[in-house]
């Protein structure tokens, strides 16, 4: 553990290397945190041109107490002293005694636009004004709108749009809907994933943190294409041949559908190998399935070099899920698959009483026009390489850090105790995840052992910002 106890005064006095240090750090001059010594002083958050309102509700002790006695006992909480969060604005947060947080996990991967946006809020307001709830069984404008915006920003013919409330729900429909096609009941998962928390979708779920001893069906997970952890590096062909080995030995050859994120959420932000779903996608179709990407977290620019993770791969859906940040907070989600696929739900009534009711319909309206407006793609494709730049570098001076990965702002930072043995450090974890919140950062954390941060922040996080979070993170590994 002697690497946890370096300082950084030390270093930067050791000949070549200490000016290399210096040269590096006055490199990212943006803000006062990010040129000042890590040495004694913690950095401070970027200034913000807000001031909460006062707060007199319950303590935080009073809303624990009140969530122990009438909420369910799986619900966790972050932080030893969980947090009383009574506002938001943009990619900040604010307790119940007005301190800003950095908010680096957007509410789990879910505000794209950033806190009570403005626009967003101006849209949900004024429909909310004039009608609130009809059901698809009446005409409404709004979500016709909506589903004509989102086709279009869909490639090939992904044109037909089904509205849900949430990314579980969404992939509950797309594997009826594969099944319902394709006439088979086999569906293809990766191990790692996270598809869902419903009696059916954790089934396709791959994290045994997050899964019940209930039968999970005709389900099948095979080798996740992790090109840290992944037993074949980032040699996509060998990951295929898997799923074909899968196909030939554990079905009866014909299979109904194969899901998978591009970047695995909860599993820790890992990218799948370069060129794998070209490869798995022509496989599955020729075993009579069709393939589903899960886009709940990697949707709408977050990766910043495509709007959708997919397309990153090179590759084409017959179905794309969608939740989180197409609602920016709403409970909103979205199926868009082909005409062909679509028409098989016309067998009988499928119906869903809150999906694209009008006043989400609008606010996720308006969640497309901000993206588009405040160029929310390519911002985070600049911040998000600044980002990782500066994780990388951080990495070179912290031997805890043992994987920086992602694109955009989708970020994970693994920590182990060994690189080589890449053990997961889950008590060094923990206790940064603590030591970041009292710095003023708030990140997620995943993978089966919990030992990887996931930086995921609202789509307007900034340069300055991310200076700071990665500034905090050193200065907290520092003080182990």
């Amino acid at each position: 553990m002697a690497f946890l106890q370096r300082q950084v005064l030390k270093r930067t006095v050791e000949g070549a290397k200490s000016a290399h240090t210096l040269i590096y750090r006055s490199s990212f001059s943006t803000v006062s945190s990010a040129s000042s010594s890590v040495a004694d002083a913690p950095p401070q958050l970027p200034p913000f041109g807000y001031e909460p309102r006062p707060y007199a509700g319950p303590s935080a002790d009073e809303v624990l107490e009140k969530r122990k006695k009438f909420l369910g006992p799986s619900l966790f909480y972050y932080y030893k002293k969980p947090l009383n969060i009574v506002e938001g604005k943009m990619q900040y947060l604010f307790d119940e005694s007005g301190r800003r947080y950095l908010d680096a996990f957007a509410g789990i991967v879910t505000v794209s636009c950033g806190h009570c946006h403005p626009e967003i809020l101006d849209a949900i307001t004024e429909q909310s004004k004039l009608l609130q709830h009809a059901t698809t069984i009446y005409l409404h404008h709004a979500i016709g709108d909506f589903a004509e915006a989102l086709a279009t920003k869909m490639p090939g013919n992904l044109k037909v749009v089904y509205f849900v409330n949430s990314g579980t729900e969404a992939n509950e429909l797309a594997m009826l809907m594969a099944r319902l096609y394709s006439g088979n009941l086999g569906m293809i998962a990766l191990r790692n994933a996270y598809h869902g928390g419903s009696s059916s979708t954790i089934g396709l779920t791959a994290l045994n943190t997050w899964k019940y001893s209930i039968p999970q069906g005709e389900i099948h997970h095979v080798v996740n294409p992790d090109p840290y952890h992944g037993i074949f590096g980032s040699d996509a062909t060998r990951y295929a041949k898997d799923l074909q080995d899968h196909i030939d030995f554990g079905t009866s050859g014909k299979v109904a559908g194969f899901i998978a994120e591009t970047i695995q959420g909860v599993g820790g932000a890992v990218e799948l190998a370069p060129g794998y779903l070209k490869q798995v996608y022509d496989i599955v179709r020729k075993a009579g399935g069709v393939c589903i990407a899960d886009e709940v977290q990697t949707g709408f620019g977050r990766t910043g070099s495509h709007y959708w993770g997919f397309e990153t791969q090179g590759v084409i859906p017959d179905i794309v899920t969608m939740a989180k940040g197409i609602g920016n907070g709403l409970p909103l989600g979205a199926v868009v698959t082909t005409p062909e696929i679509a028409n098989v739900m016309s067998q009988k009534i499928q119906f869903n009483t809150f999906g694209g009711n009008p006043v989400c319909s609008a606010g996720g309206h308006a969640v497309l026009r901000v993206l588009d407006k405040e160029k929310r793609q390519a911002h985070s494709a600049v911040v998000g390489s600044h980002l990782l730049e500066r994780f990388r570098a951080l990495q070179e001076r912290h031997d805890i850090i043992g994987d920086v990965r992602g694109r955009g702002l989708m970020v994970g930072v693994e920590l182990v105790t060994d690189r080589k043995e890449k053990t997961p450090a889950k008590a060094e974890t923990a206790v940064l995840f603590e030591k970041l919140r009292e710095l003023g950062v708030l990140v997620g954390k995943g993978g089966l052992h919990g030992n990887v941060f996931r930086i995921k922040p609202p789509m307007c996080f900034t340069k300055d910002d991310a200076d700071f979070l990665v500034d905090a993170l050193d200065y907290a590994m520092t003080k182990l």
